[in-house]
Order: structure tokens, then C-alpha cells, then sequence
């Protein structure tokens, strides 16, 4: 007989609360101005990403999750900007349903299911930002606790990360072994 996770009702409710509950309009449109800054922080630290995005200055690019929409365009500055448009040069829309299962594939290092609607050569100039630019998380934090506190910091986090990775994968590798012993 198969036993039930004590985290599942943890995780189903979740879900239903995020997929259910909508959050008042101002905090979701200041979330997304704070996630564009971010976004720009992080390709401002890379010269290769700017100048790629300054070739596609002025483009759409429409991002989409169930009903939510976020539509960003490059700036000749090679950073991006919120734009509003009624048409767009490229549209992602991510195919996963569940934002749980998506956060556990990203801690898998694996991507999300996007279908890609649009202009191929900017679709490849978007994934090699996916690919190519990461935030220097250890880099800023320096600046803030200084060297040796940062590493020692992002140090336990990676190894903290490394175990809930391998306990996501272990009920999946267990629940493999138990059928395959059936």
C-alpha cells in the first residue's frame, strides 16, 4: 500500500492558493516593475547581453502564464522596458499549469514547457540570455557583508540547495525502484 507524503496537503493547498487567489492590482503591477529592475540589474552586468538587446531595440517581447501577460521591449540602451502594445514580435507562453511543478524543475536545473509564437531570430537572441547571463548573487553580496561573509553565505546556500534537490529526487527514485520491485 502506498503511503502519502505528509508535504502533498501541504502542497496542494498552496497551489490552490496561488492558482485561486488574486492578488490586488497594484502589488501585482509594482511585482512586475521590481522584477524588470531586477532583470536589468542583471544583464547590466553583462556587456554581451546588452549589446545583444540593443540590436533588438524596440521589439516585443510578450511573456505569458495562464492569464497573466507581461509585455517587454530592449531599449537602445541594451536593458528592457514595460511597453504595452497590441501587437508583439515574439510571445512565450509557458505550458506548465502548476507553479509548483515549475519551481521543482527549476531546482532541477531543468527548463520550463514554453511554446514560442514569432520571430525566430529574436526567440534566439532570448535564449542565449536564458542560457548565457545568471546573477552574480555572490558578486552583490560582497558589496553588502564583504568578501569572505558573502562566499561563506552562498556557500551553505548552495549545499542547502543540493540537498533539497536531492530530496526532491529521491520519493521519484524510490517511487521508481517500488514499481519496478512490483
Amino acid at each position: 500500500m502506498a503511503t502519502q507524503s505528509p508535504f502533498s496537503f501541504v502542497g496542494e493547498a498552496l497551489e490552490q492558493f496561488v492558482t485561486h487567489s488574486q492578488p490586488p492590482v497594484w502589488v501585482v503591477d509594482e511585482s512586475i516593475n521590481r522584477l524588470v529592475l531586477f532583470l536589468n540589474h542583471v544583464i547590466g552586468a553583462e556587456p554581451e547581453a546588452q549589446s545583444r538587446l540593443m540590436r533588438q531595440k524596440g521589439r516585443c517581447i510578450q511573456l505569458q502564464w495562464q492569464d497573466k501577460v507581461i509585455q517587454l521591449s530592449p531599449t537602445p540602451a541594451g536593458l528592457l522596458e514595460r511597453v504595452s502594445q497590441p501587437k508583439f514580435d515574439l510571445k512565450l507562453s509557458l505550458t506548465d499549469t502548476s507553479p509548483l511543478a515549475m519551481a521543482s524543475a527549476a531546482l532541477k536545473g531543468e527548463k520550463p514547457g514554453v511554446h514560442i509564437e514569432g520571430d525566430v531570430q529574436l526567440a534566439a537572441e532570448v535564449n542565449w540570455l536564458i542560457d548565457h547571463v545568471r546573477w552574480d548573487f555572490e558578486e552583490d553580496l560582497s558589496k553588502l557583508l564583504g568578501d569572505a561573509a558573502a562566499n561563506t553565505l552562498v556557500s551553505m546556500g548552495r549545499q542547502a540547495l543540493q540537498a533539497i534537490q536531492q530530496f526532491i529526487r529521491k520519493p521519484a527514485a524510490d517511487a521508481h525502484l517500488h514499481r519496478t520491485a512490483l
